[in-house]
């Protein structure tokens, strides 16, 4: 009686195997990887067509590969990038019911670290403050059209951390950051709506502020930058977390999925 469930065992044990071994060449691979048919998997291995497709099940399940199933079927390699990773630590910080308030809080300790270490670049004259300066200038063109604005501002905040050199710090707090976004951009819309957000003088303080950042990274004070970035962020925060304070972070909705996935791969 207890051997089918030790054959279930044994199978999963060998696609768990699979799985790691496929994982691991799509994560050292460069971005045109195609994965082997299962056939040619099933003669690599040795193994059955079963543990094949649960290993294909794993990976599907980590987001590393879509399974096209059909007359046209295959699997779809996708490396991780920042989207994945952001919506993976929304369901961690979703299923530990944390709140927005507490998303926010953990933004204002990082992010300015992050308007620091761009002021400290020896080449930002070059790479970033030319494209910060864009943003702000897009952002100006735009102070009328809330929904559009609000965008365009997140913008700023997401160069902010991609310019930042350090790459563990750029994944990390770029997962934060596109967690907000994904938060502000709903919640700007729907008040846009309404007609109750942004106001053109909330707008043009932004702008602003977002311009002082800009000439402090030019200057190269790291320590003003990281301050001016810090209230800033304190102020804009207010604005959502006043109505949605005790909210939960919410990344499992459709709409937050697809606001965090589109703003990551626009942005990046």
């Amino acid at each position: 009686m207890t051997t089918p469930r030790r054959s279930r065992v044994h199978q999963h044990r060998i696609a768990e195997t699979v799985a790691g071994e496929l994982r691991t060449r799509i994560l050292a691979s460069d971005y045109d990887y195609a994965l082997p048919t299962q056939d040619q998997l099933v003669k690599e291995f040795g193994v059955s067509y079963p543990s094949v497709r649960e290993a294909l099940r794993i990976l599907e399940t980590e987001g590393l590969v879509t399974v096209r199933r059909g007359n046209v079927g295959g699997a779809e390699v996708h490396r991780p990038d920042k989207s994945s990773a952001a919506y993976h630590l929304g369901l961690a910080l979703q299923g530990d019911r944390v709140s927005l308030g507490d998303l926010a809080a953990g933004l204002r300790m990082l992010e300015p670290l992050c308007a620091a270490e761009c002021a400290r670049r020896a080449d930002r004259a070059e790479v970033v403050v030319p494209a910060l300066r864009a943003n702000v200038e897009e952002c100006t063109a735009l102070v009328d059209d809330g929904v559009a604005f609000t965008q365009a501002a997140r913008e700023f905040h997401d160069l902010l951390v991609a310019f930042t050199p350090n790459a563990t710090v750029r994944n990390v707090v770029g997962s934060l950051v596109a967690l907000w976004s994904a938060q502000e951009e709903a919640w700007a819309e729907a008040l846009t709506r309404r007609g109750e957000y942004p106001t053109r003088d909330e707008a043009m303080t932004a702008v602003r502020t977002h311009r002082r950042i800009v000439d402090d990274i030019a200057a190269g004070r790291a320590g003003e930058a990281e301050r001016v970035a810090c209230a800033h962020l304190t102020a804009t925060q207010s604005l959502l977390l006043e109505r949605f304070d005790d909210g939960i972070v919410n990344a499992a909705s459709p709409a937050a999925r697809q606001a965090i996935q589109s703003g990551v791969r626009a942005r990046h």
